[in-house]
This record gives C-alpha cells, sequence and structure tokens, in this order.
C-alpha cells in the first residue's frame, strides 16, 4: 500500500489509533490524529503525528481516513469525509492492504459473530501452533491486527468485530466464519439487518466460507454473501455429512476436509478435549478446527491443540465451590445470547444478570431457560427489563434487586444467590448486559464476582472451624 507523502487522517488517539499511527508512520505517511478527548489524544504526542483534538471535518488535502472501530458511520466528522469523497477504512482494513504489499503476505483465518469469537480464535491459535504454523490470535482480543501483521507472523487468527468489518472492503480472508448471529449492538447500526450486513461481510471475499449449520443467519449469510466460487463448509451439534464437522457419540469427526467425504471421516478430539464445557463450546471448537483445516492442519493438531488451550478469564470459570454450590463466572457474557449458552450449559442454576441490554429483548432468552431457574438475581440499569421477562416466563422463580454500588453490589447479589442455591446448583454470573452502568468493564465485574465469592467462601470456612 503506497502511503509515503499522503495525508492520512486517523479519528481515535486509543489502543486502535496508537497502533494505526505506528504502522503509518513506517509507511512515511504525513499524519493527523484527532480525538474528542484531549488527554488521550496528547499521549501520541511525540510519535511524529499532528494531534488536532475534536476535528468535525478533515483537513484541507486529506488523502485517506482511518476510523477506529468504536466511531460511528454517523459521527459528523467521517460524514463530511465521504461527502468531501475521502476514503474512510479502519485499522483491519489498512491492515489487510499493508499485509498484501509484504513478500509472504500472512493467511487470515477470520472469526466474526455475536458471541464465542474470542474463545474460538484462542482455541484456533492452539491448534495453529499445535500444528507447527508461526501463529497469533489478533484484532478484537486485544492485540492489534496491524501490529500482528508487522510483526511477520505467518496466519492469523482474527477476531473480527461487526464494527470492524463496517469499515473493511476489500478483506479476503484464507477462510471465514459468522459463528452465530443475534440482536446485539443495534444502538450502533441502526438495525438487525445493518448488523447482520456487517457481519456477512467477513465471507464476500473468502476462499472458504465456514456456516454453523445450527444457526440460521450463519447460514444465511454464507449463503448471502459468500463467493460462488468459494469452498462451502459448514459445522453443527448432530451427525456430519459430507462438507461437514460434527459429533458422532462423544467424538467430533470432520467429513470436509478428508479425501473423499462422501465415505470417510476423520476424528478429530473427544468432548473431553473441549474446555470450557457446554454446547456453545463444542460449536467454537468445531468452528476453530474447520478453519485450521481449511489452512491445511492435520486432525491430531486440532486433538492437542484444544486439549492445551487455556480459556481466557471471566468465560465460563469456576471460582469456588462452597456448600456443594459451584460459583462460576460469564462476566463476558454480554448479551442475550451469549448469556443463553452459558445457562444452558448446567442444569439447575440461580441467576446473576443485569447491566446495560443496549436495547436487546430478554424474553426468549427467560422463556428458553426458566425451567432451569432456582432463583434470579438482578443488579444494573436495565434489571426491571430483566425482572419483568422473568414474571412473564418464570413466574415462579424467586427475583432479588440488589441496588447498585460497585463491589458492594456484587457482594450482595453472592450472598442473595447463596440463600436461593441448594447443593448441586451452579450460582452464575451471566449478565445478559453490559457493564459499563457499574463496572469500568466486563472485567471489572467479573473480578467484583471472584471477589465476593472468595470473601463468601472464606467467611463460611471460619464458621465451619
Amino acid at each position: 500500500m503506497e502511503l509515503a507523502g499522503k495525508r492520512v487522517l486517523v479519528a481515535g488517539a486509543g489502543v486502535t489509533g496508537k497502533s494505526v499511527v505506528a504502522a503509518l508512520s513506517t509507511l512515511d505517511a504525513r499524519i493527523t490524529v484527532t480525538d474528542g478527548d484531549a488527554a488521550r489524544l496528547s499521549e501520541l504526542d511525540g510519535l511524529g503525528a499532528e494531534l488536532a483534538p475534536g476535528l468535525a471535518e478533515p483537513p484541507d488535502g486529506t488523502d485517506l481516513v482511518v476510523t477506529s472501530p468504536g466511531w460511528r458511520p454517523s459521527a459528523p466528522l467521517l460524514v463530511a469525509a465521504r461527502e468531501a469523497g475521502v476514503e474512510v477504512i479502519g485499522d483491519v482494513e489498512l491492515a489487510w492492504r499493508v499485509g498484501q504489499g509484504l513478500p509472504d503476505p500472512p493467511k487470515w483465518l477470520a472469526v466474526t459473530g455475536t458471541n464465542g469469537k474470542t474463545t474460538t480464535v484462542g482455541m484456533l491459535e492452539a491448534i495453529l501452533r499445535a500444528g507447527g504454523a508461526d501463529a497469533v490470535a489478533c484484532g478484537n482480543v486485544g492485540y492489534a491486527v496491524l501490529d500482528a501483521v508487522r510483526g511477520g507472523h505467518q496466519v492469523l487468527a482474527v477476531e473480527l468485530s461487526s464494527f470492524q468489518l463496517h469499515w473493511s472492503n476489500t478483506l479476503a480472508p484464507h477462510a471465514s466464519v459468522v459463528l452465530n448471529l443475534a440482536e446485539d449492538h443495534i444502538d450502533w447500526h441502526g438495525s438487525l439487518a445493518e448488523y447482520a450486513a456487517a457481519k456477512g461481510t467477513i465471507h464476500a471475499r473468502s476462499a472458504t466460507v465456514v456456516a454453523n449449520a445450527d444457526d440460521e443467519m450463519s447460514v444465511r449469510l454464507a449463503a448471502e454473501h459468500g463467493a460462488p466460487e468459494a469452498n462451502r463448509v459448514s459445522f453443527g451439534l448432530g451427525m456430519p455429512r459430507a462438507g461437514e464437522l460434527g459429533l458422532v457419540e462423544d467424538l467430533l469427526v470432520d467429513r470436509a476436509f478428508v479425501d473423499d467425504p462422501a465415505h470417510a471421516a476423520e476424528e478429530l478430539c473427544a468432548l473431553a478435549d473441549v474446555r470450557p464445557p457446554g454446547p456453545h463450546n463444542v460449536a467454537n471448537a468445531l468452528a476453530a478446527a474447520a478453519l485450521a483445516r481449511a489452512y491445511g492442519v492435520p486432525a491430531d493438531a486440532v486433538r492437542k491443540g484444544l486439549h492445551d488451550f487455556t480459556p481466557g478469564a471471566h468465560r465460563a470459570v469456576e471460582v469456588a465451590e462452597i456448600g456443594g454450590v459451584r460459583y462460576v463466572n460469564d462476566s463476558k457474557a454480554t448479551n442475550p445470547h451469549a448469556a443463553a449458552g452459558s445457562l444452558l450449559a448446567h442444569p439447575d442454576v440461580v441467576w446473576i444478570a443485569g447491566g446495560q441490554l443496549k436495547g436487546a429483548s430478554v424474553d426468549e432468552l427467560v422463556a428458553a431457560v426458566g425451567g432451569r431457574l432456582r432463583g434470579v438475581v438482578l443488579l444494573g440499569v436495565d434489571s426491571p427489563v430483566i425482572g419483568a421477562a422473568v414474571a412473564r416466563h418464570a413466574p415462579d422463580v424467586p427475583v432479588r434487586q440488589v441496588s447498585s454500588g460497585d463491589d458492594e453490589a456484587m457482594t450482595a447479589a453472592v450472598s442473595a444467590a447463596r440463600a436461593m442455591a441448594r447443593p448441586g446448583d451452579v450460582v452464575l454470573l451471566a449478565p445478559a448486559a453490559a457493564s459499563l452502568d457499574m463496572f469500568r468493564n466486563y472485567a471489572h465485574r467479573g473480578d467484583a464476582f471472584a471477589r465476593a465469592v472468595d470473601a463468601l467462601k472464606a467467611e463460611t470456612q471460619h464458621d465451619g472451624g
């Protein structure tokens, strides 16, 4: 990508903006950075970029705008850029173009979906490394894809958000998957249709299009957005047909990347190799296996990679068992679809939920899991919405409302959950909502839960001895 001497405006001075500025500097671009937060903007001082706080339109002569993924398309600066005929792209699109200029461009294995993205790219990275590839998980997982491209890695396991995909227009992964799709980020995209369309663009130029046979929208997006010449593969939790990965009893099996899919299959691993447990994580493992197999990884590397994979923090992590009750932290379940997967992994649950629903409905979720609920503890700004859904769909389930107050509220929530739980139950933090009404982020919320459980355990041990 030829950017030497070009005037490039970087919109946003956060983590993405810093990565973009560093990359553009190596390409000898003339860089201007803008951000509404002057303090954050000042952190880029000394990196060779002109700092311009609060711009509402691009400076004269701007050739390209690179936006951070959080900036909405309706932001005045981005609207003004498009009206002036200036191309607007995101950091992912920039990374793709930069990578294509390298002597040996990396292969991209791209993952999106409403839920399971981070777990899937983590599994994928582990499988690829077990197969001997120089692989790294990057993108929306915290390691910027631009940095991964500039690091010279052989293959990238890339997590892509709908925001990042919205600002990408030439990305052509070696293989891609939309894991699932449910209502989320409607406040950013404006509608479910626009959200789905952004996700679907991951397939537009992909060589191998992978679909989740158990998710109607995943199948639809693969059909609508995948190129006619693309290799098409699917996965699901049932018996696999030719061209699919699936389950045969307690085994994950491949009937897609074998010499004779019509008559042959290859065992990949056992269900026991998949962690965290639960149907949604088995689906994630099958998706990761499909992408890795598309790259050419052998079956034994799938088994070893999944066995060695360590789940990320705040993703269905058991904190403690107290009095026969397990306390599980799935603070990363920040929307109803994610919470459903978490709740359905356990037969009897005291559910701790609440936060910012971002316009999503919880009726379908509560209707699906109502029979598993021992009790519900609610906290956060949209807890009345969840409480009303429980009243409609599971009226016999007791509900306890906790007032706001950071760690103290979580301590009260864990205490209330303990009073509802019986031996054999799971107390599950799966909020179905974002956290920013009460916490810095989902990790802060999960940490508060873990501290509250640890305190409860210490108190119980003291009382018992």
